[in-house]
């Protein structure tokens, strides 16, 4: 029998986000919808076929299969369905069938897209390009700003043989506080007025002589799509106030500090300066535990995940730099040349307020090993201890550098990772997870260039290899449940609850590796290397998009969840019960884990024999 138009209204009365709309405008809806009357089994649309509109399920059960046929939900009462492919380009990018007799409920897609536009509570349940949340206020914050639009634009430069008096002319002249050296575009060096009054008027040196023999040769640069606090940080931790912005080899640009005044400095920077002068550990620790306030700052701010992790990481990277500063002030001038790196979360840069450490280093092969057991042992162990004290704690697996199979020369290091390539077993397939997110803290970096890039290539080229790292990168599923519920922890201390982290954010992390692996791509950060895989045409457009909205929502939803927690005075963690979701929240949670999990099944449907 039919549905009657009053047991329609009644119905969308107990539906949100019709719940929310006015009275009139529900009642207006009634006329549109359409009912469907479905027999268990019967296929409901197909993928690639026209959506005829959303769909609503008066009564009974539906299951939403993948383009692979697996299954991405299983459906109840009140459950909407089909409105991703409606917000695409009105083709379904999934199939749906009843699991039992059902009766539904559809809203055409013009109706459904006038109701997006008319009405806010609509097109924000529905709108999934941010986590269907919301937009924060766009504020010019330092932090979040790019530097290329608070950068002098056209700096004031000389030649390397310009004389220091027609250099003091430049300065004064123009009243600018330093000069970048040029040769053909290109920086040579930079000069400041505590250069002059430093190297000339100090050492009485004549103003005939040239540029080239006070100026600061090789200065520290950044490029113009960094971000306010990388300037802060660097002014910060190097002492100085100037930092000329280069793109592609070419000058283009500075930044003093007088360019930030119109900022409000960051704390996160206050930090990173706080730490750059400490004199011990423990004095780093009084800083770094300021670390849980400052994430509830930033995230009340609006600041998004991957500037919030990136500014936490950034503390870890300067308390890193200036423990090996200590080490070496206590051990003496380094035996041979050696890097210190990152890999886990501080190498991705994606800290949170949650984090151990995991380090490695890499020796030149000049070291003996006497110098690897005895200065660099030392060393190590000095720089993970006082991370420790930090609150950076021991990594429980031991992927250390006080680990001497994580301190070894760079031939080692090459027979590592070819010998993972060529034999993916499990651990190899778990070691290489971790190296591949290895990034430079403190050292000489060229120890890992060639090494980086070696890598890549002899790891994208071995299909077995890349297979398996496809297969390991199955093993963190998301929490999805049955009914368009989800999948919460069973037992023990965190029963009920959602792991954000192992069965949230990692399984986005795993795939973004596999991706930059297949597509031999430098970038370490996650976000970065989606974006970087949809740029070279290692995941599609549509496909990545999803993907980058669904990482945005549950690494936000993260952090908002440690920031609660800090805020009621407790420690963060990653484990959030959902049962503190409201139901907006809750369905869009768990549409992000439908895509993270159909994104899975695209990828490893692709792996051969191992699928």
């Amino acid at each position: 029998m039919p549905l009657t138009q009053d047991q329609i209204l009644r119905f969308l009365s107990s539906v949100h986000p019709y719940d929310a709309l006015p009275q009139d405008a529900r009642q207006a809806l009634v006329p549109e919808i359409q009912g469907r009357a479905v027999s268990a089994g019967e296929q409901i649309y197909g993928l690639g076929e026209t959506l005829a509109g959303i769909f609503i399920i008066y009564e009974g059960a539906v299951e939403v299969t993948d383009e692979h046929g697996e299954v991405v939900s299983q459906l109840g009462l009140r459950n909407s369905f089909g409105e991703r492919g409606l917000l695409r380009n009105g083709v379904a990018i999934t199939s749906a069938r009843a699991e039992t007799d059902a009766k539904l409920l559809i809203l055409p897609a013009k109706s459904f897209h006038a109701l997006m536009k008319a009405h806010d509570p609509v097109r924000l349940f529905f709108d999934r390009t941010r986590g269907g949340k919301p937009s924060k206020q766009n504020r010019q914050e330092l932090a979040t700003t790019q530097v290329d639009t608070f950068m002098a634009s056209n700096p004031v430069t000389c030649a390397p043989d310009a004389t220091v008096q027609a250099a003091a002319i430049l300065m004064r002249d123009n009243r600018v506080s330093s000069l970048c050296v040029t040769e053909g575009g290109t920086l040579t060096g930079i000069l400041t007025t505590r250069d002059m009054s430093g190297k000339v008027l100090a050492e009485a040196l004549p103003i005939d002589a040239p540029v080239s023999r006070i100026m600061t040769q090789n200065p520290i640069t950044l490029a113009p799509s960094a971000i306010g606090s990388d300037v802060l940080h660097v002014m910060m931790e190097r002492r100085i106030g100037h930092v000329p912005i280069v793109e592609g080899g070419k000058l283009v640009g500075i930044v003093s500090q007088t360019d930030l005044t119109r900022f409000q400095a960051v704390s996160s920077a206050e930090l990173v300066r706080e730490i750059a002068q400490a004199n011990s550990a423990e004095d780093m620790r009084k800083v770094t535990a300021r670390i849980p306030q400052l994430l509830v700052q930033l995230v009340a701010g609006g600041s998004p995940h991957q500037v919030v992790t990136r500014l936490i990481t950034d503390i870890a990277d300067t308390a890193t730099r200036r423990l090996v500063a200590l080490a070496e002030a206590k051990l003496g001038p380094a035996p041979a040349p050696y890097l210190w790196l990152a890999c886990g979360s501080q190498g991705r840069q994606e800290q949170t307020g949650v984090s151990d450490q995991d380090n490695c280093m890499i020796l030149s092969d000049d070291v003996t090993d006497a110098d690897r057991e005895g200065y660099f042992a030392a060393l190590a162990k000095f720089v993970c201890d006082g991370l420790d004290v930090c609150g950076y704690i021991y990594c429980p697996g031991d992927m250390m550098a006080t680990n001497p199979r994580w301190c070894q020369p760079v031939s080692k290091w090459r027979s590592y990772f070819a010998g993972w390539i060529a034999k993916p077993v499990p651990e190899a397939q778990m070691l290489a997870s971790v190296m591949f997110d290895l990034r430079p803290i403190a050292g000489d970096a060229s120890l890992f260039a060639d090494l980086q890039s070696e890598t890549l290539t002899l790891a994208a080229r071995n299909s077995i290899f890349v297979a398996h790292m496809v297969s390991n990168s199955l093993k963190h599923t998301p929490p999805l449940g049955l009914l368009r519920g989800f999948a919460t922890i069973r037992s023990g201390e965190h029963k009920n609850q959602l792991d954000l982290k192992h069965n949230g954010v990692v399984p986005v992390v795993d795939l973004g590796r596999v991706y930059a692996l297949q597509g031999e791509l430098t970038e370490v950060n996650t976000r970065a290397r989606l974006v970087a895989a949809m740029q070279a045409g290692a995941l599609s457009q549509s496909g990545g998009q999803d993907l980058l909205d669904a990482y945005d929502l549950i690494a936000e939803t993260r952090l908002e969840h440690q920031a609660a927690r800090v805020k009621a005075g407790q420690a963060p963690n990653n484990f959030l019960p959902p049962s503190g979701l409201s139901e907006f929240e809750r369905s869009h949670l768990r549409d992000a884990f439908v895509v993270v999990k159909s994104m899975q099944s695209a990828i490893g449907h692709g792996r051969g024999m191992l699928g």
